[in-house]
């Protein structure tokens, strides 16, 4: 991969961002953001909480050009190009750099409070039978950008910085995948992380109170307006006709694509949208477990009709949100040339790390493990739950992210006085907060006529705590970090077991006893 000095100048015209530059006319043979990355010939990125010293560093390793929001001073042999937004600039020269590799992928875009990567695991699971294995995933628990064992690997952001995200595109490419199922989180927009980028389908699965706070978004309107910019870079849209705020979301979706290029789909009994149209696919459930879900589509206007999916699905992550993330991506596949057999066959084969997995115990009920880390998912789980078992009690063990997400604690609140007997209040990668001031804050919004609240900080012994005190007939739920194997705390990735096998070493440990 290349990149000239005037190509880049000429690529930043065009999109009018170049304020000024300093020529000395070079290729770059490699781009970074990271002077830890820097080598010969290297253009380096200023970006972020950026530090001079980072870039005197990179200069020292071999960077012969810079990009940046304001002028340092350096050697005169060192190119420059000053930009009215270092982010755009990135994402625009990171694609010209590995030659756009976009262009010869298929790309599929999710955006959602809840359901992105459930959603983007379904649409994997599709398409890879579709077409033989040669699906990339980039996704908020793993990056898939081949067909080899090392080709996956732990996710550190749910959409990656523009020029890793460009990187992994080329390297999907050169390993001979053909489509891309990617999760595109508010803050990718907030930070320009995907500007210029195309998708071929775009979904937007639902829009709940989250991501408020300090370091992401300053409130509701800039997140859902965040949000709704998937629509705008789209070819056609899917749109879930049951979320909240579905009016805001259908009319921006209209505003950006034609009515044929616009498919929805609902559970619900109202199949007429907000202009008088009807909903395209009614989903209709046939049977429910603890372990799946089987549900048939049907298609209501002549557009879905010509998609053939009335067939009847099972999808092994059960609840009706998950057979609306997988009606999503069941018309996305279809317009991707699946066919609806390769949606029946692909999606009775996925299986979700850290998604609705349980741990059955003798005598302490059924443990419960799921990602739910919002309102939104958290209610869902636990109304799915009571409604699928007898439960005596349900025990949750739950704890907020420090430092993002402020708004999550008042939903947990909420949720858990809706649906939960017992709070257990944790930690959840805390990171720069005390966790005792984030779980009060969470406590400060449960009705405590309701729930039963205590405190026990060290996740593995609030687990400990909930698996003992339930009885054969509750349903203990340890919520938020599903198979994550680390805690952030005061910046440091601190090693975790992971909710699944500390539970599965309790539960060992109480029967080996018992």
């Amino acid at each position: 991969m290349t990149l000239s000095l005037t190509d880049a100048q000429n690529l930043l015209n065009e999109h009018h961002l170049l304020v000024e530059y300093h020529q000395n006319e070079c290729n770059f043979d490699n781009v970074t953001y990271d002077s830890r990355k820097v080598e010969k010939n290297t253009l380096f990125f200023c970006k972020g909480n950026f530090k001079e010293e980072y870039l005197t560093s990179a200069i020292e390793k071999g960077a012969s050009g810079y990009v940046a929001e304001h002028k340092y001073e350096t050697s005169k042999d060192v190119s420059y190009l000053i930009v009215s937004d270092v982010q755009k600039a990135m994402a625009l020269l990171g694609a010209a750099f590995y030659g756009y590799p976009q262009n010869d992928l298929f790309i599929i875009g999710i955006t959602g409070t809840k359901g992105k990567t459930t959603s983007a695991y379904l649409a994997k699971g599709i398409l890879d039978k579709a077409n033989n294995g040669k699906t990339a995933l980039f996704s908020t628990v793993d990056r898939t950008i081949g067909p080899k064992p090392e080709d996956t690997f732990k996710s550190n952001l749910t959409t990656p910085e523009s020029l890793d995200l460009f990187h992994d595109m080329r390297a999907a490419v050169d390993n001979g995948m053909t489509h891309l199922v990617m999760e595109v989180s508010s803050q990718a927009y907030k930070k320009n992380r995907v500007y210029g980028l195309h998708y071929n389908i775009g979904i937007f699965l639902n829009i709940s109170p989250d991501h408020v706070g300090e370091n992401e978004h300053s409130t509701f309107e800039d997140y859902l307006f965040c949000k709704e910019q998937i629509l705008a870079n789209s070819d056609y849209c899917i749109l879930n006709a049951d979320s909240d705020h579905f009016n805001e979301i259908y009319y921006a979706a209209k505003s950006d694509v034609e009515d044929q290029q616009l498919f929805t789909f609902t559970h619900q009994a109202q199949e007429v949208l907000p202009d008088g149209n009807l909903i395209d696919i009614k989903i209709e459930n046939v049977e429910e477990t603890l372990v799946d879900s089987r549900f048939k589509l049907k298609a209501l206007t002549p557009k879905a009709q010509k998609l053939s999916l009335e067939n009847e699905y099972t999808i092994t992550i059960p609840g009706d949100y998950n057979e609306g993330n997988a009606t999503s991506v069941i018309i996305a596949s279809l317009l991707a040339s699946a066919t609806a057999d390769d949606a029946i066959k692909g999606l009775a084969k996925v299986k979700v790390a850290g998604r609705m997995e349980m741990v059955q115990t003798k005598n302490h009920g059924l443990v419960y493990i799921d990602y739910a880390h919002n309102y939104a998912s958290l209610h869902a789980l636990l109304e799915f739950l009571r409604a699928q078992r007898k439960v005596e009690r349900l025990i949750v063990v739950v704890g907020s992210t420090g430092n993002k997400g402020v708004s999550r604690r008042e939903g947990f609140g909420k949720a858990l006085s809706q649906g939960a007997d017992i709070a257990i209040l944790t930690s959840d990668d805390p990171g720069f907060e005390d966790p005792m001031k984030i779980a009060k804050e969470i406590d400060q919004h449960i009705d405590h006529n309701k729930v039963q609240v205590e405190f026990e900080l060290d996740r593995e012994k609030a687990i400990e705590k909930a698996i003992k005190m339930a009885t054969t007939s509750d349903v203990v739920v340890l919520a938020g970090k599903g198979e994550d194997k680390y805690q952030k705390i005061n910046g440091v990735n601190t090693p975790y077991p992971n909710d699944l096998n500390v539970a599965k070493k309790i539960v060992e440990g109480l029967e080996d006893e018992e």
